[in-house]
């Protein structure tokens, strides 16, 4: 519902490489650590984005979005749905392509917000779930 195989193709194949991955920190525990590990194997640049700024599959981490030094071409959101509007507008403050809402990330106005803006999104997918099936 919100992401149709196109928008989810777009994103994967064209939006461009370079992922900062919201939520990424060094727990082996956690499903971004191991979705990380999936778009390197695809061939995606993963940048993580944690408070504690961890270098995560041997890429440095930074603060917050704000603090990347370079250009992101998609934002992989794993935060809480109540956080995650924010992330989607700073994605778009700092030139993001796309925005990824994780598995259970849903917020409708952040979607809605950010598709007005232009960009690309998928909410409430997961981009190592999809990547393997566009063959």
């Amino acid at each position: 519902m919100y992401g149709d195989h196109e928008t989810v193709r777009k994103i994967l194949t064209e939006s461009g490489d370079t992922w900062a991955v919201v939520g990424l920190s060094s727990n082996r525990s956690r499903a971004a650590y191991g979705v990380a590990d999936v778009l390197q194997r695809f061939g995606k640049r993963i940048v993580p984005v944690h408070p504690k700024a961890e270098t995560v599959h041997g890429e440095q981490g930074y603060a917050s979005l704000a603090d990347i030094p370079f250009p992101v071409d998609v934002v992989d959101v794993f935060v809480n749905s109540e956080l995650a509007g924010p992330v989607a507008d700073e994605a778009a403050a700092i030139g993001a392509k796309a925005v990824w809402f994780q598995l259970g990330v849903v917020d409708e106005a952040a979607y809605e917000r950010t598709r007005a803006a232009g960009i690309s999104m998928v909410m409430d997918k997961c981009p190592a779930i999809e990547i393997p099936r566009l063959g």
